[in-house]
């Protein structure tokens, strides 16, 4: 390892581990690597690289951590299911998303910054395509992200490969003319375009893109934003960050609602994230 990446790995061993097998600690099986990744997946730090197993042919990989929980079964399917569709284009057109984990770290920062998504811009990659041109595409269909894979070596400063953006705009991209990061939902759809999806599925994923695009551009609150508006006008909150065992109560019993509905055309989930 460098000495950026045996950092990262270094951090791991600031906290101890969650679970440790009896077993494991009789013999040390060196050919094994069950001590470092009981220690790996219990440290949930906002980044995980998940090392080659031993004695396997997998390579290197990236996961997907910071994805909270929602209150309805549509939205954590919805979320779900992007995530899903994002590694799969990721895959097939060869995307680059490297940026520094500097700046990674200042995302997670700058998330935890109240209505973040609406209010604050994060370090994103400019152009995922950038490099030489691949060789087409192997379902016979050729898409702006088919045209360019990752380039095997950076190549000019690093700080030119990133730019702040909303929310907004790396979900739903920024303008075209101005050769702007085309967003995610629109990768998303290329992708699907060059896959033989059937209309009723491609339909449901519809329904599912559409929710996460209102919640980029406003259209709709986060969970987190309905939350505090519903505890703020509560008859009982006195504005003095106290959340009473009946505003509690009330919260919960909405959320209940919300969910039931839900099973009724999608009802809750228009309660939910409409302004």
């Amino acid at each position: 390892m460098d000495n950026l990446l045996a950092t990262h790995f270094a951090h791991l061993f600031i906290r101890d581990p969650i679970v440790v097998f009896n077993e494991d600690l009789k013999e040390l099986d060196l050919t094994k690597a069950d001590h470092f990744e009981n220690l790996q997946s219990t440290n949930w730090q906002h980044m995980r690289f998940k090392p080659p197993p031993p004695g396997s042919d997998i390579g290197w990989r990236v996961e997907f951590r910071p994805m909270e929980i929602q209150i309805t079964d549509f939205e954590n399917a919805a979320f779900s299911i992007f995530i899903v569709l994002i590694t799969r284009a990721i895959l097939s057109f060869n995307l680059n998303f490297y940026m520094p984990i500097t700046r990674v770290s200042e995302n997670m920062e700058t998330a935890h910054i109240r209505d973040a998504v609406s209010s604050q811009k994060f370090w994103f990659r400019k152009n995922p395509f950038s490099g030489h041109k691949s060789n087409g595409s192997r379902t016979g269909t050729t898409t702006p992200a088919e045209q360019f894979s990752r380039p095997p070596t950076p190549t000019g400063p690093v700080e030119d490969e990133y730019e702040q953006m909303s929310i907004n705009e790396v979900i739903n991209g920024q303008s075209a003319t101005d050769g702007g990061f085309p967003g995610l939902i629109p990768l998303v759809e290329s992708y699907l375009n060059s896959m033989n999806v059937d209309v009723e599925t491609r339909c449901d994923i519809a329904t599912y893109l559409d929710l996460i695009r209102k919640r980029a551009n406003g259209t709709y609150w986060t969970a987190a934003k309905w939350i505090r508006e519903f505890v703020k006008t509560h008859p009982e909150y006195k504005k003095d960050s106290v959340v009473s065992d009946e505003i509690t109560y009330d919260l919960v019993k909405q959320v209940e609602r919300i969910t039931e509905m839900e099973g009724r055309d999608g009802v809750g989930r228009e309660m939910l994230g409409r302004r």
